[in-house]
């Protein structure tokens, strides 16, 4: 019987790995150095899906260490120390490394050969996980499967994903990206029904771990 992958081991690999830079499978080699990051231990119980690290987050080493970021933990009710505990909060994303720009100054998509190479092993290695959230429309497609009205009526749709019978479950949110300040202001729901269950959630899923006994 194969025992499950390390998390901290396959993280490791991840953070050297150079595939979309020297064997780029989906388009042109990544645009820079790579620099894979990502966030969590075999005892986290919450994990953040989430796109790909944005240019300050490159630059930084730290994921979310960007506007996206303080949105998005004011979104979980977490202060940075909690954000960054390792042992309680994964955060994978579907690119581990920053995709570059586009044309027209946003960030590319996450490079396809990532998750096709780390994400089953990375969640393999994620025995305790209880809650995911998956942000963006990437995120959901790989864990939710494509829904026909997109990211959306996917969020909207949140309760019935969230009672879903799936273990780990699973709550779909939108980028915290102040890009999505409209899709916010159009959708008022998602402050007033979905961030109160949301913080509630987080909460449980970051409750202390046990101590051993003695």
């Amino acid at each position: 019987m194969h025992s499950a992958p390390d998390f901290s081991a396959t993280a490791a690999s991840l953070r050297a790995c150079r595939l979309c830079r020297d064997a780029p499978v989906y388009g042109p080699p990544l645009p820079q150095e790579p620099r894979p990051i990502v966030q969590g231990s075999s005892s986290a119980r919450l994990c953040i899906a989430s796109q790909a690290p944005g240019n300050k987050a490159d630059k930084s080493g730290i994921p979310f260490m960007d506007p996206s970021g303080i949105r998005l933990r004011d979104w979980l009710g977490l202060d940075e120390a909690a954000f960054y505990d390792a042992s309680r909060l994964a955060i994978v994303p579907m690119g581990a490394c920053f995709p570059g720009y586009d044309s027209k100054g946003g960030d590319r998509p996450p490079r396809r050969e990532c998750a096709e190479r780390w994400r089953e092993e990375l969640f393999a290695g994620l025995p305790q996980l209880e809650l995911i959230l998956v942000i963006g429309q990437y995120a959901q497609a790989w864990h939710l499967g494509r829904a026909k009205g997109g990211l959306t009526e996917t969020v909207r749709g949140w309760r019935t994903v969230l009672d879903a019978p799936r273990r780990p479950r699973v709550l779909p949110l939108p980028h915290p990206s102040w890009r999505n300040s409209g899709w916010l202001k159009a959708n008022p729901w998602f402050e007033a029904e979905l961030l109160p269950v949301l913080r509630a959630e987080v909460a449980h899923a970051m409750r202390p771990h046990a101590s051993p006994s003695r």
